[in-house]
């Protein structure tokens, strides 16, 4: 069994040594260790693995010594500048009312400015907001105090609990539940250490984080602005793309007056997705909602739980069915994007969907080359033959291509990257920075994208890409 701890640890010497013998004397086994004093100075992540009962054990004697976060979430840093006048003892007297209100300082500055007057500037780290008001009340009996806004300052006066106030911030951004913040702040860190260890400043990571958050929580409501078009495929099939600002493409399939859908976005734009779907197609909620995935990542997944059948390849439906039962999903195998797709799985509210409900169409199959032939899978008037890639972007990819109708559903294999909209293409921003890259194999991947094009025939195509708008291509003849 494994378990991360997120410590509260004194910064002095051996006090990583004091939680290192207790984990040993358990014989537990330590697998990663996260400290940077930079962004830190307090906060060590420790990921452990030993029994339940040896686990049990060490929170009792980690507790015992004060080294476990105390779980209070509205302790912060209050920066107060205090007017002292220019005499000896001036300071004394502030500096023993902090002390009788049990707050610590974590920074102080002050010079003399040629006046009768000092201005000290203090950081006091307050576990109870309620108690800053008394201090407050008693400070201005001694001198003139005002509260600087520690968030907007320019300088960073303090960063002993940088990761609690930065995940607060990101957890009341997206409105998330109580439980999802101790998870968020484990994967914030492995995020950091993980793009650390490749070179890239961490400050860099949780800026990219915080602004990929601001633009999910942008996106929701009236600020889901979605572009939609409408592609007249023949008379009796019609299909409707919905582009969200942040997130996959949705294509609605309407053929014979049925529905398909093709890749459904993330979870946090339920409700808003809901909206527009029932005013494109008005009888859903009479009809059997049937869904097919392009691939099982989280951006093209959030909302499967809504459909009724969930048509995926057999490598789809292995990663969905692991994460249904708690394991790591394709993603997470790859330590470079597992600290990301938790973080967005975190920030989405991304539940994974039963294995019940999923349907796979085709065998799997040995494959040997960039794109290979499963099966077929026909549905209204239309027609398609069906490729599994091998994985460039994600195992269990698929690509259908209509030869009747000239069309192509390429997931994220092929993508409009200059037919994105000014939000998209800033949203699709951060994942390669956070993920150090989308694709699981970009020379794979570039095969898989020139194998596509190779199997078009001569005539005009258009190619629906999981991201930005759709591709006109046309094809000569040979």
């Amino acid at each position: 069994m494994k378990k991360t701890y997120v410590t509260s640890m004194p910064d002095h010497i051996g006090a990583f040594l004091k939680a290192s013998r207790c984990f040993s004397a358990l014989g537990i086994n330590i697998t990663r260790v996260s400290y940077n004093k930079a962004v830190d100075s307090h906060t060590l992540f420790i990921d452990a693995e030993g029994t339940p009962d040896q686990l049990s054990k060490a929170d009792t004697e980690l507790a015992a010594i004060g080294y476990l976060h105390n779980g209070k979430r509205d302790s912060g840093i209050v920066l107060i500048e205090f007017c002292l006048k220019d005499e000896p003892g001036s300071v004394t007297n502030v500096l023993e009312l902090i002390h009788s209100f049990n707050f610590n300082i974590s920074y102080i500055s002050s010079q003399e400015n040629g006046s009768d007057y000092q201005f000290f500037k203090m950081g006091l780290y307050v576990e109870d907001p309620d108690s800053i008001t008394g201090f407050l009340a008693e400070a201005e009996k001694l001198c003139r105090v005002r509260i600087i806004d520690y968030n907007s300052s320019e300088k960073v006066y303090d960063n002993s609990i940088f990761y609690n106030t930065y995940v607060n911030a990101l957890h009341k951004m997206m409105g998330l539940p109580e439980k999802v913040r101790d998870e968020l702040l484990v994967h914030v860190n492995l995020a950091m250490q993980t793009l650390d260890e490749q070179g890239l400043s961490p400050y860099r990571t949780f800026d990219s984080i915080s602004r990929f958050a601001e633009l999910l929580s942008k996106a929701k409501g009236d600020g889901f602005s979605c572009r939609i078009t409408e592609h007249t495929i023949s008379e009796n099939t019609h299909i409707t793309v919905i582009e969200p600002p942040c997130g996959s493409n949705t294509a609605i399939i309407n053929s014979n007056g049925e529905y398909l859908f093709i890749d459904c976005g993330y979870a946090c734009y339920r409700d808003e997705m809901s909206k527009l779907i029932h005013d494109i197609v008005p009888d859903l909620d009479k009809t059997k909602k049937r869904i097919l995935i392009t691939h099982a990542d989280v951006d093209h997944c959030g909302l499967l739980e809504d459909f009724d059948e969930i048509y995926a390849s057999a490598a789809s439906a292995e990663c969905l069915g692991l994460e249904y039962e708690g394991s790591d999903g394709f993603r997470e195998k790859n330590p470079l994007h597992r600290p990301y797709i938790n973080i967005c799985k975190a920030l989405t509210s991304y539940v994974p969907v039963s294995p019940e409900k999923i349907t796979i169409p085709w065998e799997k199959k040995e494959l040997s080359k960039p794109l290979t032939q499963i099966g077929f899978f026909d549905f209204g008037e239309l027609s398609f033959e069906v490729y599994e890639g091998l994985g460039g972007h994600l195992p269990g990819e698929i690509v259908l291509i209509d030869y009747k109708h000239r069309i192509a559903f390429t997931g994220d294999i092929y993508i409009n990257l200059k037919g994105m909209t000014a939000q998209q293409a800033e949203y699709n921003r951060y994942a390669p920075i956070l993920m150090t890259g989308v694709d699981t194999d970009t020379k794979l991947c570039k095969a898989e994208r020139e194998d596509i094009l190779n199997r078009l025939g001569a005539g005009s195509w258009r190619i629906f890409g999981a991201h930005g708008g759709i591709v006109d291509y046309s094809v000569g003849k040979q």
